[in-house]
């Protein structure tokens, strides 16, 4: 317990003192932490699918199964907390606390307030957010312009859909309950899930699921857009 309380002394004063920095390296850690679990999820659910398959396998070859960590997939996705999620969500957020209070002068923590902020985020943030991973990802990997818009198509309107019936529920907790200097940390620690479900959903290519979402893709693949 000590040690907990440690840390969290040494986080509030760092808080304090270099905000910025210290909420680009919390995402950096967390977005590393969350793309580890994404790749033992994806491992386990083939190990589990194909579970019959290796009944008869021998021990060498399940040896060879054995999970091992794409360290430069955990550097590419941690970058994407450090130069992205960091700097950029340490100022939205701080933005749009003075944008409410001060422009519209909403008092703070009423439904009225909360609401705009829940709804500038997943308006706002929320689509850029995943544009801006899903480029990100893609171009790291190495793909051109044309592979990176393809893989924008199959995986951002999932991510949006799916997304945007999560976080909404755990932005108003945020808004409405968590004083405005701890939303940050508040935010970043979703994002661990999140990172998790970014890197495990752009890691499944075609999977059957995503063709749930094919009609909307038509529909806007008419307009020249995504």
């Amino acid at each position: 317990m000590s040690m907990i309380l440690r840390a969290w002394n040494w986080y509030q004063n760092s808080l304090s003192v270099h905000p910025v920095r210290t909420q680009v390296a919390t995402s950096g850690v967390l977005w590393a932490v969350g793309d580890v679990t994404a790749q033992y999820i994806t491992h386990s659910a083939a190990a589990s699918s194909s579970s019959k398959k290796r009944l008869q396998l021998s021990a060498t070859k399940a040896a060879d199964d054995k999970f091992v960590i794409d360290w430069r997939r955990v550097a590419v996705t941690s970058m994407f907390g450090v130069g992205f999620v960091g700097p950029v969500g340490h100022f939205w957020y701080e933005g749009l606390e003075k944008f409410i209070s001060h422009k519209l002068q909403l008092m703070p923590q009423t439904a009225r307030s909360v609401a705009t902020k829940v709804a500038m985020d997943g308006l706002i943030f929320g689509p850029v957010h995943l544009f801006v991973f899903f480029s990100y990802m893609g171009l790291s990997a190495g793909k051109t312009i044309p592979e990176v818009k393809e893989d924008l198509k199959r995986n951002y309107f999932p991510a949006l859909v799916l997304e945007g019936g999560v976080w909404p529920i755990v932005q108003v907790f945020n808004f409405r309950y968590v004083p405005v200097k701890y939303q940050l940390l508040y935010v970043n620690l979703f994002c661990l899930l999140d990172s998790a479900f970014l890197s495990w959903l752009e890691q499944q290519k075609d999977a059957a699921w995503k063709k749930w979402f094919q009609p909307f893709h038509s529909a806007n693949g008419k307009g020249g857009k995504l």
